[in-house]
C-alpha cells in the first residue's frame, strides 16, 4: 500500500535530521557516473509568473527511483500564499510500483538546496567571511544564511531586495534569529561589504557586475535554474578563479555558466563539479584572494537522497 506523508509530518522528521552527508554522498555519486537522471522537465509561465521543473531519476543499484514536481509562482507574495510548492514521488526499482508520496508543498526542496549551498561553502568560501552577502528575501534567502551556520560563525548579513516592505520583513526575521541584517537597494554596497554571498532571485538580468567583486569573494549561486534567469554578470565567471557546477551537464542548458559558455567568456573544460570536490575532501582555494563560484541549478539526486531519507525515517 502507498504511503501519504503530509507536510507536518516531514517537517517533524527532518528537525532531527542532519542530511549534509547523504547530499555529499549524492553528489559524489552523480559524478562518479553512477546516477541516471534524464534533461528536466518544465513548464514556464509568464501571466503570473511562474515555473514548475520535473526532475526524476534513480541512483544504480539502489532500491528506489524518485519524480519530483516543484513549482515557483514569484506573484504569491501578494496574495498571502508562499511562492513554493510540490511533492515528491518515490517509487520501488523493482516493481515500479508507488511506495511513497510525500506532501513536502515545496520544503524538502528548499531543505536539499540550502544544503548543497552549505556544502558549496564548506569547500570553496573563505576562511574568514566577515559578511554574508544576500540577493533577495524570500525563504531560501533565510534558509541558506541558516544552513551556513555550521561552516561559519559570521552574524553579518547585507541583503539586497527589490522593495523595503520586503527587506524590512527579512531584517526583522533575520535579526529574530541574532543575525546583524544591513539592507540595501544597491549591489555594490554588497559587493564591497561582503566576501560570501549568495544569490536567491529568480531575476533574468544581472544584478551583480564583475568589476563590483572584491578579490577573495565567494559566491554561490541558485537562482538561474532554468535559461532565461541570469543573476551574475557573465565575465564573474571569466574572472573567478574556481568555477563549479553541481551538474556540468545540467549547467550547460541553464544556470549561470550556461550564459558564460554561450558567451564565449569561459570554455566547460574550466569547470569542476561538485561531487569531485567532495570526493578529494579538501578546500578548493589555494589563496585567500582568489574568487570562486559554485554555480546550483538543483539536481535529481538531491531530491532521491532526501526522499529516500525522510521515507526511511518516516517508516521506521
Amino acid at each position: 500500500m502507498t504511503k501519504v506523508f503530509g507536510i507536518e509530518e516531514i517537517r517533524a522528521a527532518t528537525a532531527s535530521m542532519d542530511l549534509t552527508s547523504e547530499m555529499e554522498a549524492g553528489f559524489v555519486a552523480y559524478s562518479d557516473g553512477k546516477v541516471v537522471v534524464p534533461p528536466v522537465g518544465e513548464l514556464l509561465f509568464e501571466e503570473p509568473p511562474g515555473d514548475t521543473h520535473i526532475k526524476y531519476g534513480y541512483i544504480r543499484d539502489d532500491r528506489v527511483f524518485v519524480i519530483k514536481i516543484a513549482s515557483g509562482f514569484y506573484g504569491n507574495a501578494a496574495l498571502g500564499l508562499p511562492s513554493s510548492s510540490g511533492l515528491m514521488l518515490v517509487f520501488s526499482q523493482k516493481t515500479g510500483f508507488l511506495e511513497s508520496v510525500l506532501l513536502d508543498e515545496g520544503y524538502l526542496t528548499n531543505v536539499r538546496t540550502a544544503l548543497a549551498g552549505r556544502i558549496a561553502a564548506r569547500y570553496l568560501a573563505p576562511k574568514e567571511v566577515k559578511a554574508i552577502g544576500v540577493f533577495g528575501t524570500g525563504t531560501m534567502a533565510r534558509m541558506q544564511v541558516t544552513y551556513l551556520s555550521t561552516e561559519t560563525d559570521c552574524q553579518n548579513i547585507v541583503a539586497w531586495g527589490r522593495s523595503d516592505d520586503s527587506l524590512r520583513r527579512y531584517c526583522d526575521d533575520m535579526a529574530a534569529l541574532g543575525y546583524h541584517v544591513t539592507t540595501t537597494r544597491d549591489p555594490r554596497e554588497v559587493a564591497e561589504a561582503c566576501n560570501l554571498i549568495i544569490m536567491t532571485t529568480p531575476s533574468t538580468k544581472p544584478l551583480l557586475m564583475a568589476s563590483q567583486l572584491q578579490p577573495g569573494t565567494h559566491i554561490t549561486a541558485m537562482g538561474s535554474d532554468t535559461p532565461e534567469k541570469q543573476e551574475l554578470d557573465s565575465l564573474i565567471l571569466a574572472r573567478a578563479d574556481i568555477v563549479v557546477a553541481d551538474s556540468l551537464e545540467q549547467c550547460l542548458s541553464r544556470g549561470e555558466i550556461f550564459h558564460a559558455v554561450r558567451a564565449g567568456h569561459i570554455a566547460a573544460a574550466q569547470v569542476r563539479e561538485l561531487g569531485g570536490l567532495i570526493r578529494a575532501g579538501t578546500r578548493v582555494r589555494t589563496s585567500q584572494d582568489q574568487i570562486t563560484v559554485a554555480d546550483l541549478t538543483g539536481v535529481a539526486v538531491q531530491d532521491i537522497q532526501i526522499a529516500k531519507a525522510v521515507c526511511e525515517r518516516l517508516s521506521s
